[in-house]
């Protein structure tokens, strides 16, 4: 497994529209061979942290060239991005806890 964690900060003007293409890329996402999960916590200050899980760096690769995820992505820092950080964790380690 691979983890993906994506830090953004939005410019506020654009927050609305860059919302609307969030979720639909996220519905692509979603569809794409070795995809197994998305999470997004928004902080106080604007900033949102997604969380993406992925079956391997090639599963990744392939999202990462998905056109429609390029061509978002090159929009993102031309126009909706204040800011980003991507972190690629390619051997996470894993421990749980969950109460009966």
């Amino acid at each position: 497994m691979l983890v993906a964690i994506l830090r953004t900060r939005v410019r506020p003007e654009l927050a609305e529209e860059y919302q609307a293409e969030f979720d639909r890329l996220w519905e692509i996402a979603k569809h794409q061979p070795g995809f197994i999960s998305r999470k997004s916590y928004f902080g106080e200050d604007g900033e949102t942290v997604s969380i993406q899980e992925w079956e391997s760096p090639e599963h990744l690769q392939a999202w990462r060239d998905q056109p429609e995820h390029v061509a978002i992505q090159k929009r993102g820092r031309a126009e909706f991005y204040q800011d980003y950080t991507v972190y690629i964790c390619d051997q996470p380690h894993k421990y749980e806890f969950a109460r009966d």
